[in-house]
């Protein structure tokens, strides 16, 4: 008998603050303008998906402290290698757990079983035997105070009530999307921020909650995640994300917590992602030059401007016309270069 109860059909009941009523209704309007961008399908679509993939994968992973050299990350990601030490095994899980949503989505069916089929992809290159199965040891989450001192700030689920809770998220999900009266938008976050405090595995958790954030965007008609990397934003701003989630768990277990903070969160990453979606495209359909498009690239940015970030925001042009365009906007004085090899970074002049 598990102690929390999920009522997710009576949300329509709650009343959200204006910022989440007008993020929600943002989000539907740059969703309408994204399917217009997609019927007339430029080709400069496909880089961008592979540019998110890439991104999505290394900071889904860095966020756990999992890493790799870029090369090989690449190298992983094109599936032209195998796996060399335990952190590789675990990118190239995310990856394949990642593909099988891309491309699968529409045949995943939101249930503890396909979560589990999930979560033993993750692991399918893991000399780990967890992959694919609930947590037999009660688990925490721990925190690091300024004295280097960790405590429990929050204790999950027990093993014994966790396919249990797991069953009951994903039966009230599927039942309030059904019947339509509550905003996919509502249900995304706090279905996640039901999974994270269930932390119904022994390791993965953090990725699992991305990977299935990616999947019910998907299912419910918000594609953006699949052309600008919604992990990339997490990474960005992780902080902010661990303190809406701490905010949100306060009264959980006793299902007397408020998830608008996690909500709020979760929709403005999704906001952002349409907006620099939409910044790219822009660049795109202009069809400038080379140089003017990587021109325009780095005066919609502030501070320090990489050359991997102009190469995200014009996916149609090659590595080396970009580091053409950036020699060039140096020798014009427009732009400033700072450090060497993979330090290098540009500053604006102006």
């Amino acid at each position: 008998m598990i102690m929390r109860n999920f009522d997710y059909v009576g949300l329509k009941n709650q009343k959200w603050d204006s910022e989440t009523v007008a993020y929600i209704a943002a989000i539907h309007e740059a969703k309408g303008r994204q399917e217009l961008y997609l019927k007339q399908k430029p080709q400069e679509l496909d880089k961008l998906v592979e540019i998110a993939r890439i991104q999505s994968t290394e900071t889904s992973n860095e966020i756990e402290g999992i890493r790799t050299t870029n090369t090989r990350l690449k190298q992983l990601l094109s599936d032209k290698t195998t796996p060399r030490t335990r952190d590789e095994e675990e990118i190239a899980g995310y990856r394949d757990a990642l593909n099988v949503i891309h491309e699968n989505y529409e045949y995943i069916p939101v249930t503890a079983n396909y979560i589990l089929q999930l979560h033993k992809i993750l692991y399918s290159h893991s000399g780990k035997s967890i992959g694919g199965k609930f947590k037999n040891v009660q688990n925490y989450i721990n925190s690091v105070d300024d004295d280097g001192k960790e405590c429990t700030i929050f204790t999950p689920l027990a093993p014994y009530e966790t396919p249990i809770a797991v069953d009951a998220i994903c039966e009230q999900f599927n039942r309030a999307i059904a019947e339509g009266e509550v905003d996919p938008l509502i249900l995304i976050p706090v279905f996640i921020h039901d999974f994270l405090c269930i932390h119904p595995f022994s390791d993965g958790n953090g990725r699992m909650s991305r990977l299935l954030t990616t999947l019910l965007l998907y299912r419910c008609g918000y594609f953006v995640g699949r052309y600008i990397s919604l992990k990339n934003k997490n990474a960005k701003s992780k902080d902010l994300y661990y303190d809406a989630l701490s905010a949100a768990q306060v009264g959980w277990h006793e299902g007397k917590d408020d998830p608008s903070a996690f909500v709020k969160y979760i929709l403005g990453t999704i906001i952002s992602a349409y907006r620099d979606f939409e910044d790219r495209m822009e660049l795109v359909s202009e069809k400038l030059p080379a140089l003017e498009m990587v021109r325009k690239a780095v005066r919609s940015q502030i501070g320090k401007i990489t050359k991997t970030q102009v190469l995200a925001l014009c996916p149609s042009l090659s590595a080396s016309s970009v580091e053409v365009a950036l020699k060039k906007l140096v020798k014009s004085g427009e732009l400033n270069k700072r450090g060497v090899g993979r330090s290098t970074f540009y500053v604006r002049t102006d």
